[in-house]
């Protein structure tokens, strides 16, 4: 394998080609190293959120996956978008490959961690919006608030909810996600 280089860009076939000990992602060609493991905290508000949507999704067709997993945005176009959220919600079951989600989902949670805090509340918000991801929440655990972010009309839409409230999830009608367990962790 090449060295990855920061001052060229790459496309999803380059990506697959790179050392798994390490994960990457790229947003329109440019890669990005991510940290390593997250904190425990990081850990326990993913899981806390994962469960309380799988339990929802049971027997429903969407889909809740917890990174890493691929999600390739423009898998269908230049094919140079693939981003690792900490959760994502698919319903449409074509857009789910063996290794990857090759489309928009439906929903995308990013928790705030200090070395991406920066890229997941701005560079991603405006990745997501321009792809379509219907609904990206911005966990933020030092401050216990997630930021809902709605897309409507090709813009979202922002909404913050702090560790005292439930939240809705707007994709998932019906899907109500209790904050106070998810931040007890």
């Amino acid at each position: 394998m090449e060295a990855v280089r920061l001052d060229r860009l790459y496309s999803y076939a380059d990506y697959c080609t790179w050392d798994d000990d390490l994960r990457w992602e790229l947003i329109d060609g440019v890669p990005y190293l991510m940290s390593p493991a997250p904190s425990w905290d990081h850990q326990a508000i993913s899981m806390a959120l994962a469960i309380q949507i799988g339990q929802f999704l049971r027997d429903k067709p969407c889909k809740v996956f917890a990174a890493p997993f691929d999600v390739r945005l423009n898998a269908n176009g230049a094919d140079d978008t693939v981003v690792q959220p900490d959760i994502v919600v698919i319903c449409d079951e074509s857009k789910i490959s063996r290794k990857s989600c090759d489309g928009a989902p439906d929903m995308v949670v990013e928790i705030l961690s200090p070395s991406t805090s920066r890229r997941d509340v701005t560079d991603k918000l405006r990745l997501y919006e321009r792809f379509g991801v219907r609904e990206y929440w911005i966990v933020d655990p030092e401050r216990k608030i997630v930021q809902t972010n709605i897309l409507e009309s090709g813009r979202y839409f922002i909404k913050a909810y702090t560790d005292a409230d439930t939240a809705p999830i707007h994709v998932l009608e019906g899907c109500v996600v209790d904050l106070k367990a998810v931040f007890e962790g």
